[in-house]
């Protein structure tokens, strides 16, 4: 489902020319790194669930925690794209098309690539020199940077003062800025005189906070389980673990598709042709 369901909005937007917009190439990078993100966790999430894989390496493990955390980072950033363009057609629709251009929107996707990429690989880096002397048992079905620094015997002051750097400049700076930009658009969405261009309005943005909230509950709700739930039963954090995975890139491209008359329509076209 994660993979049909990101690759139908990436063809759809691909090959429908009225889908060329800024709005729809921000959602173009959402479904990408929603498969990126399914590509580098399903093997040995299926690995396991299948009884196939019973172990791991350390340096697929710390690969794998890069580009599950890079990723995570990646997809805040592009909701955070997401929030300006919502933003910018809102606040200031007679400038959309010259703020938002295509150059721009290339430099934007430039910019979420570097942040996302080239911050993690010192705190990556050093799991590779880190002792592991506790047991070597994973929380979830794939890996994690505290999963990783939890099993450490050695001194993770860096690891751990890195990361959560990282966590504040990233996922909460990205949440802070879509609240301040959903405030300013809800102000600009009230002085409208008329109701029902007030509704119009606000329902261009139903999707992307369908979105955010998709993507942010599970993140809150896995940190949760790792700092407080540390007596649960080791299901709950595979379950955790799983939602905050598999959940974005499941709902993304279901919310996008039932919400966004275009690409509804689209999708609808497309099946008729197939069927007739």
């Amino acid at each position: 489902m994660v993979f049909l369901g990101n690759c139908m909005v990436l063809h759809v937007i691909r090959t429908e020319p009225s889908l060329h917009q800024p709005m729809f190439y921000f959602l173009a990078m959402l479904a990408l790194t929603d498969l990126c993100m399914g590509f580098s966790t399903v093997p040995t999430v299926l690995g396991i669930l299948w009884g196939f894989i019973r172990e791991i390496s350390l340096d697929s493990c710390i690969a794998q925690s890069y580009f599950i955390h890079g990723l995570s980072f990646m997809e805040s950033s592009v909701l955070l794209a997401m929030a300006f363009d919502r933003y910018i057609a809102i606040c200031n629709p007679l400038r959309y098309s010259s703020v938002l251009t295509n150059e721009k929107i290339m430099k934007i996707g430039v910019t979420i690539l570097c942040r996302s990429s080239l911050l993690i690989p010192p705190v990556i880096i050093r799991l590779k020199f880190l002792n592991y002397c506790r047991p070597h048992v994973l929380s979830h079905s794939f890996c994690l940077h505290q999963d990783l620094i939890r099993m450490a015997c050695g001194d993770i002051r860096f690891n751990s003062i890195y990361g959560l750097a990282l966590v504040i400049s990233n996922l909460l700076l990205d949440a802070v800025l879509i609240l301040v930009s959903y405030i300013l658009i809800l102000h600009a969405v009230l002085a409208i005189a008329s109701r029902e261009e007030r509704l119009k309005s606000l329902q261009t943005c139903v999707s992307h906070i369908c979105a955010v909230l998709v993507f942010y509950i599970p993140i809150i709700g896995l940190t949760m389980v790792h700092r407080f739930g540390k007596h649960l039963s080791p299901l709950v954090h595979v379950l955790m673990g799983n939602i905050y995975i598999l959940f974005p890139p499941l709902m993304n491209p279901i919310i996008y598709s039932i919400k966004t008359q275009q690409i509804r329509r689209r999708i609808q076209r497309l099946f008729c042709l197939k069927n007739a």
